[in-house]
């Protein structure tokens, strides 16, 4: 399949069902395509801007972990209490091989998450929260997942932030006295190689 298709195929499913279904016929590919192929700097550019704030001993959850790669990029740096959870088993199966997860769930952004109100010191999200993946009702649950004083730290297309309802969800969020945006990066190609006309941004929060 090729790059822009492989990324279509993905975006254009119907539903959660179907999206956890291409991502497990996906995931033992995945690494070797998104890095090589797509040129993927996601997950390098997100734990960039959450080690300024969140300190190396912190619990931290990879909300839509995929195959592991920002956990391995986490590790990398020291990060060793990490949380994992995924909509797609075949995904959490690559993650579990890299080792580098204390624990992985199956799990879908979107719905009541099954974490005590407190659970993290830091929720990290890097290519998920778009149309067909996780809408912006998502963050409610990554605000109440994570203690006060706590960051979020999250990818979104300026596109997607704009016209997906992320805009209004951000200010919502900040109204209520939840969260206070922290520090937002100026626009980057993440996929440079797969949709290099694609710009993303990266958005660090303190929870409240």
């Amino acid at each position: 399949m090729e790059k822009q298709s492989r990324l279509q195929w993905i975006y254009s499913a119907p539903n959660d069902r179907e999206l956890a279904a291409r991502y497990d016929e996906w995931a033992e590919d995945y690494d070797t395509e998104l890095e090589q192929e797509f040129g993927w700097r996601g997950p390098e550019r997100a734990v960039e801007f959450l080690s300024r704030y969140v300190p190396r001993e912190a619990r931290i959850l990879d909300a839509g972990a995929g195959t592991g790669l920002v956990g391995k990029v986490l590790a990398s740096l020291g990060y060793r209490n990490l949380v994992g959870l995924d909509l797609s088993p075949g995904m959490l199966e690559q993650a579990g091989r890299k080792g580098v997860y204390r624990e992985l769930y199956q799990m879908v952004l979107g719905e009541p998450l099954d974490f005590p109100t407190n659970s993290f010191d830091a929720v990290i999200s890097v290519g998920v929260l778009t149309w067909g993946h996780a809408p912006a009702s998502s963050l409610d649950e990554l605000v109440r997942l994570t203690r006060p004083g706590g960051y979020i730290v999250f990818t979104l297309r300026p596109d997607v932030y704009r016209e997906c309802g992320f805009q209004e969800k951000h200010a919502e969020l900040a109204r209520k006295g939840k969260w206070k945006l922290v520090e937002v990066s100026e626009e980057f190609q993440a996929l440079p190689k797969g949709e290099p006309e694609v710009y993303h941004q990266v958005w660090v929060y303190q929870v409240l």
